[in-house]
């Protein structure tokens, strides 16, 4: 699960990254985080998609979807 706390760290890591170079631990450690947070965000998407219902509408429907302006 993606937490405040993950994120924080997972920001930490890239600063510090930026800053100095990162222990061998610590290149590890960010890209577990970052690979959790991939995943987390591919779940995400994917449940979104799930509940995507497309809708065929006839031409003649009155709903606006085939509307022209």
């Amino acid at each position: 699960m993606i937490t405040p706390e993950v994120i924080a760290r997972i920001n930490t890591l890239a600063k510090k990254s930026r800053e100095a170079s990162l222990t061998e631990d610590e290149r590890t450690e960010q890209a577990e985080l970052r690979r959790q947070y991939i995943e987390h965000i591919k779940g995400q998407v994917k449940t979104q998609l799930d509940c995507v219902k497309i809708v065929d509408h006839d031409e003649h429907c009155d709903c606006g979807c085939h509307h022209q302006h």
